[in-house]
């Protein structure tokens, strides 16, 4: 089977700055694929490539098998995009808004699949209204909308939570879902860690345009050893022996990294040692952001 996305040795400079420096990577039919790295990481550029908005100094990316380049036609009616900016005419409803993008993909006639994704993303409310009186959440769920007027296989979302609400991204989410069980690809690129972790089976992560890292989740949730411990302390404060390593996060709480549980023993006996008794105790695993953090300080 043919990879949804194939990124194959992708360089481009803008100037002085190396946004991309060979950028490999296939995403297979059916994924949902997290893209993460810092701002100007070039995950916009990785996308805007893909999209056929920037020619690739060298290298090559396909999208379904269709070259972005020789075969753009194909590889764009195969390509949702929802970008990161809030992008809208302000002189048409939605429902007008939709048709008119039905239209750049030569559709006529498929007012029940805008009525079905209107309904999805609860916009049919909105429908007759015009797009500039609708708030920000609503608005990037039009976004979302337009990216799925023509059925698109592959679908982009660059940062589609930024400034939504929790009941609009969680409905959202329940949308994007659907859409990925019943076959569609996902590519997201996210700052919300917690959503690529619940939601990619695989990551990659660049940083100043190089693929850092590349893998399944739950092998990357494994890649570091940092554990964390958070401890109430009844009375007292941390041995001035722990005081540097511990952060205070109020309430009397204090929070601690170690890699070795042989640390922790330490810790406690160190407290019993100096008369400070625990009251509360919760150890926490690491999590994305924890793995996302450590790869960027060591790479």
């Amino acid at each position: 089977m043919i990879p949804a996305i194939r990124a194959a040795a992708l360089h481009k400079r803008f100037g002085d700055l190396q946004a991309l420096n060979d950028v490999s990577l296939d995403i297979q039919q059916g994924e949902f694929f997290g893209l993460l790295g810092p701002n100007g990481a070039g995950k916009t550029t990785l996308i805007s490539i893909l999209a056929g908005l920037t020619r690739a100094d060298s290298g090559r990316a396909e999208i379904m098998g269709h070259d972005v380049r020789r075969d753009y036609r194909l590889a764009r009616r195969a390509l949702g995009v929802v970008p990161q900016e809030l992008v809208y005419d302000p002189f048409f409803n939605v429902r007008e808004t939709l048709r008119i993008q039905s239209g750049y993909f030569g559709l006529r006639h498929n007012d029940s699949w805008l009525e079905e994704v209107m309904h999805h993303l609860d916009l049919t409310r909105h429908a007759d209204k015009g797009t500039q009186s609708l708030s920000g959440g609503m608005k990037r769920r039009l976004l979302v909308a337009q990216a799925l007027v023509h059925k698109p296989p592959v679908i982009v979302l660059d940062e589609p939570t930024a400034g939504v609400d929790v009941d609009l991204r969680r409905s959202l989410w329940e949308f994007i879902a659907r859409l990925n069980r019943e076959g569609h690809t996902i590519l997201l690129t996210t700052h919300y860690l917690e959503e690529a972790e619940t939601l990619c089976k695989r990551i990659a992560m660049l940083k100043a345009g190089r693929v850092v890292a590349l893998d399944e989740t739950r092998n990357l949730l494994q890649h570091t050893n940092e554990h964390c411990v958070s401890l109430r302390l009844a009375e007292g404060g941390p041995p001035s022996s722990w005081a540097a390593r511990m952060q205070t996060v109020g309430d009397g709480s204090w929070r601690v990294s170690f890699s070795d549980y042989a640390e922790l023993e330490s810790l406690l006996a160190a407290l019993r040692e100096g008369g400070v008794r625990v009251s509360e105790m919760q150890l926490q695993e690491p999590d994305l952001e924890d793995v996302f953090t450590d790869i960027m300080k060591r790479t």
